[in-house]
């Protein structure tokens, strides 16, 4: 029998904007402010109720997630993980924290899918192998304790960074349980 890590994740290639899942990840400064990457996806694409959204929540606190509503995405909500200052770089506790607060507000709201980017590795400069196997490790982790989600996927940029993360998950699953 296969773990929840093992039968719940997904990793592809292609638009996060466009996930198909009740909530997508936003790589998120604290500050909220929707600005290039992923973030200006998805500002453009969802229209200015996320924006006005994170407006009225404000800044967070470093590794914390916030959650909007999806305005004219096809998720329902925007979690936006807060890894970096505005204008800063991504830490690997930052990048742990805003992972965990994003699989824990989903949890809470009882969602049945999310869709991540690799948090922190475009402007906010946090190398991909290690974003991989920080936000590989945590989901484990997440999914393994038990939660709502039954469909975790990791909706990547461009081939390097899927292959990167295919390279971290194919080595987790050949290290022996323990």
């Amino acid at each position: 029998m296969g773990s929840p890590f093992r039968t719940k994740l997904i990793l592809r290639q292609g638009d996060i904007t466009e996930s198909r899942v009740d909530a997508i990840v936003n790589a998120a400064n604290n500050d909220l402010v929707l600005g290039a990457g992923v973030a200006g996806a998805i500002r453009r694409k969802g229209g200015p109720t996320i924006a006005q959204e994170c407006d009225r929540i404000g800044a967070v606190a470093l590794g914390a997630a916030a959650v909007t509503g999806g305005g004219n995405l096809p998720a329902k909500y925007v979690i936006h993980a807060a890894s970096m200052s505005l204008g800063g770089r991504t830490t690997e506790a930052n990048l742990r924290a805003a992972t965990e607060n994003s699989l824990r507000c989903a949890h809470e709201r009882g969602l049945d899918s999310i869709a991540f980017p690799a948090i922190g590795t475009g402007i906010a400069g946090f190398p991909i192998d290690r974003c991989a196997e920080v936000m590989l490790t945590v989901i484990q982790d997440h999914l393994n304790r038990g939660s709502s989600l039954n469909r975790v996927e990791l909706v990547l940029f461009d081939r390097a960074t899927l292959e990167a993360f295919e390279r971290v998950l194919s080595r987790m699953k050949e290290a022996p349980a323990g």
